[in-house]
């Protein structure tokens, strides 16, 4: 029993070691003071943290990353709330079918969810790359801002919600002085992750981003075709520490076994 427990204890730290060494030693590297990736560096400098700044497209395409991760949240949350609401609420012909439709995002591959979005919403609609852009962001993450909110409304007692309408208040009314508090860990958690899946997605900004228009893991992208020099791992880190302080807030606002229900 000792043996198994001993055993178990060692194939925990490989795989461990397995996800969390490449993130390490991305970490490490990024202090390397020389124009080429050295592990483990010569010595320790923050020259490369700086030249992210210096190159302008960097600081340009994150403004445009954070821009479009917003507004493609507040158009997810009018969409996906009114959804989840009524997902979880009725029951009514088709409602399985049209869950699946709102979950299929995920389902789809990246590559061909782009390659449809440009297809239509470019080359056939004529939309500009910047609107194409946004409602692509926007499906990718409708799917997780309905998931999360669901899962919360699946612990919310809709007798609460019957009693508020018996003593007068409209079903509006209770709808945003009600339901929309009880679930509010919810619908913040369900932001913060679907902010995340926008902000790093490469697949949909691949096909959807164009001239003068480009998205931080673009950007990322392109530099890497050209240069070796450790500024894309000093950008990692500090993505590394943008997710986990999100992560870290999920955490704190739901608990992480909240997902697994």
């Amino acid at each position: 029993m000792q043996n198994k427990s001993i055993g178990l204890g060692l194939f925990s730290l490989c795989v461990f070691v397995f996800l969390l060494g490449p993130l390490l030693i991305i970490s490490v590297t990024s202090f390397e003071p020389g124009t080429v990736l050295k592990f483990p560096p010569e010595s320790f400098s923050l020259r490369w943290y700086r030249n992210i700044f210096d190159i302008e497209m960097f600081p340009k395409t994150f403004k445009t990353s954070m821009i479009v991760s917003l507004l493609g949240n507040i158009l997810s949350l009018l969409l996906g709330v009114p959804a989840a609401y009524a997902l979880s609420r009725f029951k009514f012909r088709g409602r399985d079918l049209l869950n699946a439709i709102f979950l299929s995002p995920v389902l789809i591959p990246g590559i061909v969810l782009g390659f449809t979005m440009l297809k239509y919403l470019i080359v056939l609609y004529h939309l500009p790359i910047y609107l194409g852009l946004l409602i692509g962001h926007t499906v990718i993450m409708l799917p997780f801002i309905i998931r999360v909110i669901s899962s919360s409304l699946s612990n919310f007692d809709f007798a609460i919600e019957e009693a508020s309408m018996s003593l007068g208040a409209g079903r509006l009314k209770t709808f945003f002085k009600v339901v929309l508090p009880n679930i509010r860990s919810g619908i913040i958690a369900g932001v913060l992750i679907a902010f995340l899946e926008s902000f790093n997605n490469v697949d949909i900004s691949l096909f959807m981003t164009g001239p003068g228009v480009s998205t931080l893991p673009i950007q990322m992208l392109t530099y890497v075709e050209n240069y070796f020099d450790p500024t894309i791992a000093a950008i990692s880190v500090l993505l590394m520490v943008i997710t986990g302080v999100l992560m870290f807030a999920i955490e704190k606002i739901m608990g992480l076994a909240y997902f697994t229900k």
